[in-house]
């Protein structure tokens, strides 16, 4: 049995006993995360929402928060003598699929 979930502005597929890296979200590390965006639920039986499943959700427990590799933004305008370099490091959450309910 498989979910397709929403968090963060993005859509991910998850199953049970999955390890995902999400947008950060507001949780400790070791607690239980309840994901009630459920969009479509497959397996025997499929469920599409209209947007969303109704009574489904999926339970993940928070492994760690963390901060991804750096990446680098540069900026380069001709003949303007115009040039600018940031870095950027997006933080992110572990989380490790424990069940889905449909």
């Amino acid at each position: 049995m498989y979910a397709i979930i929403e968090t963060g502005g993005k859509q991910v597929k998850v199953a049970q006993g999955d390890v995902v890296f999400v947008e950060k979200l507001n949780a400790e590390e070791g607690s239980t995360y309840v994901f009630d965006k459920v969009l479509f639920v497959g397996g025997e039986e499929t469920k599409v929402g209209a947007p969303y499943v109704a009574n489904a959700k999926v339970v993940a427990k928070v492994e760690k928060h963390g901060r991804g590799k750096k990446l680098i933004v540069f900026k380069y305008r001709p003949k303007k003598n115009e040039k600018t370099k940031k870095g950027h490091r997006q933080s992110y959450t572990k989380l490790t699929i424990e069940a889905i309910e449909a």
